[in-house]
């Protein structure tokens, strides 16, 4: 089957949280939009395929054959379709090292792009996520704004980053 991107299903989610073991990278993740860490199987879920505003937030998993590798969420911010925000990147501890982060946005940017109709995708990283801020340069994302926030009581450094679809 190989690798791919399919829409989230709830049976995914017992994978998914397992893979933020600790308390710093469960908060790189999430920025604590998700809940305090531990995160809940039952708060995972209402996070996801509970959303109330399921017509602009989509989550998807990265596969390869049976086994889910990767998770991230496609979501619209305001009410135009041209932006594709990208949120709550994350791909197996496990797996990582081996380019699946980089697999993973490339597939989603095609989807963002070429079946929802977006012109430009748009993510934030922290600042002390070098690993992911690197991922998210080689697909070609460029930052543009800077922002902090409070996260579980300790201001952090938000790096927002966007990507324009190629012409053509």
């Amino acid at each position: 089957m190989g690798i791919g991107i399919r829409p989230y299903r709830s049976g995914d989610a017992q994978s998914i949280i397992r893979w933020c073991a600790d308390e710093e990278s469960f908060y790189k993740w999430s920025a604590g939009v998700l809940g305090e860490y531990p995160i809940t199987l039952e708060r995972f879920e209402e996070s996801t395929s509970g959303r109330v505003d399921s017509r602009k937030y989509f989550p998807f998993v990265m596969f390869d054959g049976d086994e889910v590798i990767g998770f991230f969420i496609m979501r619209h911010p305001g009410e135009s379709l041209e932006e594709a925000r990208i949120g709550f990147v994350i791909v197996d501890p496990s797996r990582r090292e081996q380019g699946l982060g980089k697999k993973m946005l490339k597939l989603g940017l095609k989807f963002a792009f070429e079946v929802y109709g977006a012109t430009t995708a748009t993510l934030g990283v922290f600042d002390n996520n070098p690993s992911a801020l690197h991922c998210y340069e080689s697909v070609g994302f460029v930052e543009y704004a800077r922002e902090s926030f409070e996260v579980n009581g300790n201001m952090w450094n938000c790096i927002e980053m966007k990507l324009e679809k190629a012409n053509g």
